[in-house]
């Protein structure tokens, strides 16, 4: 059997790229976008526990940063399904060497990756093209005491945002900027 995503490991420890490699004829394609055989060695028994979708609008609108904290905190696969979106995840875990380093990827229904993002990150996104819809598999259920979130546009994060942000909800406006204190989250 033909292998349908190649992994390929970020600078961040434990964050990953899945590229997905559809199989097509002139009728059009077949794309995998989760198997838990060829996913082994990311998912590392955890358990698809939930599956979300977004539909965001308005290019220029940003989402995040979120994360859910233990006993709650989960690995979640997102993929871009329609338009592009500029991904972003941040390391927050607090005893590893590149604590608050991010990594930004380009989603699309075009280029067929995901963005495999562990335990201890927040995600977060842009959304380059009108009309973008994102797939999350997640290995937690959603659990409002775990939230947590930063303010997409903290200085200390360094995420340079490629459009000027168009859209923001209010709850993501009110997330607090990091203070000195911030001692992370355990993975």
């Amino acid at each position: 059997m033909s292998q349908r995503f190649t992994l390929t490991q970020t600078p961040l420890a434990g964050l990953s790229v899945a590229t997905r490699h559809p199989r097509g004829d002139s009728r059009g394609f077949l794309e995998r976008l989760f198997c838990e055989d060829e996913l082994a060695d990311v998912l590392n028994g955890r358990k698809i526990r939930q599956i979300n979708r977004t539909l965001t609008q308005m290019a220029g609108t940003v989402r995040g940063m979120h994360f859910q904290t233990p006993p709650n905190a989960e690995m979640k696969v997102v993929s871009c399904l329609r338009g592009e979106v500029f991904d972003v995840a941040v390391d927050l875990r607090r005893s590893s060497p590149t604590f608050l380093q991010c990594h930004t990827e380009r989603l699309s229904a075009t280029n067929h990756r995901s963005l495999v993002i562990p335990e201890g990150f927040a995600h977060g996104f842009q959304t380059l093209t009108a009309d973008c819809e994102l797939l999350y598999f997640h290995t937690a259920i959603h659990c409002a005491d775990s939230e947590g979130a930063l303010h997409p546009c903290d200085k200390r994060l360094m995420i340079e945002w490629p459009l000027s942000i168009g859209e923001m909800s209010a709850r993501d406006r009110s997330h607090p900027m990091l203070t000195n204190d911030f001692a992370g989250v355990a993975a």
